[in-house]
């Protein structure tokens, strides 16, 4: 009972303190955010949690959803970290007397451009090969996904065994002062049809269903662009990776019993090194592919739904408020989740996978999807970034300049204002806890 008096003033003196920290957080957030002119119709949620004391020093509407974009990435990468060990498993084979069974994990490096060394590839060379389709239950689209977008790089599509990263570069390279330009035609028998280009800019659309590309050559001395393919399940694969390994492939449609136990294991690439451009770049596709290959190992099928819904029961049940996941990347607007649970997240994948490691991963100032942001405060600030019209998000960790650390989150939905002031509204509001908590 002596003590009583002592503990009685640290217990105040730490109440006190936290009580100051939310009102300068409230002050900033204030004028920095609730009036400014772009946000007065937006729809804010902000939660700043202090890992040193448990405890949240600001909360506004951190317990209300919000359509978070590729902030939706953290969750996958919470689920590919959690159970894709230390190198991705780049297929599971069994060796037979005159052909190998490959059974598709989903990897998406396999021949992507990122990658040089291709231990698959070189593996493929010996036999002839059966791919089986038994473990894929998915579609190549995800759930709210924009159909119309479906030309874009940023909307490749899913599948168990991607090659050259599910798209086509397409290159037009003028040679000296001639008007003849090369382009990149892959070596399939996919159809290529040139349009009218008179005095317009290069271009490839290519049909909705089919891989038939339209082509209109442009005015430039060098453009290119990237197209995913459609990749018909397992053909469009196929197809490629003929050429690449010199050898019969076949699509093994029978009925097998998926049993990981049975084959052999075959490992392409560090985990790290798909996770670090999934965070840097926000690669929807990496994403995607990451939460199917989780599900492959979690539950020896591929598909999301299930890897989401066996996730939200076991590893992430005890979420502040159980959100509406449907995708991987976060390009679907169905996605529903809060700043509470995106703090817990951050928490959790701190005391599990170790800061240091999130910060390798994730991008600081300057860097990645942070590049035009945050360049004077790399170091203090660790976070993913989301875009979507009318969404702007960010959550991460933040290191003050006294070497205190909290974590954020950041969302933004139903903004029709400039999306650069709105994100530089954020970045002054961050910048003011790195540069000012802990020091009043």
């Amino acid at each position: 009972m002596k003590n009583f008096p002592l503990l009685f003033f640290l217990s105040l003196a730490v109440l006190l303190h936290g009580c100051s920290s939310s009102r300068f957080i409230d002050k900033k957030a204030q004028q920095l955010i609730f009036k400014q002119t772009d946000l007065e119709s937006a729809h804010v949620g902000i939660s700043v949690y202090d890992v040193a004391s448990h405890s949240f020093l600001y909360d506004h509407q951190g317990d209300k959803f919000f359509v978070p974009a590729s902030n939706t990435k953290l969750f996958s990468l919470y689920a590919g970290m959690k159970y894709l060990g230390d190198s991705l498993i780049g297929i599971r084979y069994i060796k037979r007397d005159t052909d190998i069974l490959v059974m598709p994990t989903g990897d998406p490096t396999l021949l992507h451009r990122d990658f040089a060394k291709q231990p698959v590839v070189d593996f493929l060379k010996n036999k002839n090969i059966y791919i089986a389709d038994a473990n894929w239950k998915e579609q190549a689209w995800g759930s709210g996904w924009s159909w119309d977008d479906y030309n874009d790089d940023y909307m490749v599509e899913r599948s168990a065994m991607p090659v050259y990263g599910n798209f086509i570069q397409w290159v037009q390279a003028r040679q000296g002062d001639s008007s003849i330009s090369n382009f990149s035609i892959p070596d399939v028998n996919w159809k290529v049809n040139f349009a009218d280009s008179s005095g317009k800019n290069f271009f490839v659309k290519r049909d909705l269903s089919e891989n038939i590309f339209n082509l209109t050559q442009g005015r430039e001395n060098y453009a290119e662009q990237d197209v995913p393919f459609v990749t018909h399940g397992l053909e469009s694969a196929v197809q490629l990776l003929k050429d690449t390994v010199s050898k019969n492939i076949f699509i093994n449609h029978s009925p097998l019993t998926i049993d990981h136990s049975r084959f052999n294991t075959l490992h392409s690439q560090p985990v790290d090194s798909l996770f670090r451009p999934m965070m840097y770049r926000s690669d929807n596709f990496f994403a995607e592919q990451t939460l199917l290959m989780a599900s492959n190992e979690f539950l020896g099928f591929i598909n999301d739904k299930k890897i989401i819904d066996t996730l939200l029961q076991t590893d992430l049940k005890d979420l502040p408020q159980k959100p509406v996941w449907v995708d991987g990347s976060g390009l679907s607007r169905y996605n529903l989740f809060s700043p509470q649970d995106f703090i817990f997240l951050l928490s959790k994948m701190k005391d599990e996978f170790s800061l240091e490691r999130m910060k390798r991963i994730l991008p600081t100032g300057g860097n990645g999807t942070l590049g035009s942001y945050y360049k004077q405060d790399s170091g203090y600030i660790y976070a993913k970034t989301g875009s979507l019209s009318g969404v702007i998000c960010l959550s991460g960790y933040l290191i003050t300049q006294k070497n205190h650390l909290l974590i954020f989150s950041v969302l933004i939905n139903n903004e029709h204002g400039s999306g650069s002031a709105i994100r530089k509204t954020v970045r002054e509001f961050l910048k003011s806890l790195i540069q000012q908590y802990s020091s009043f």
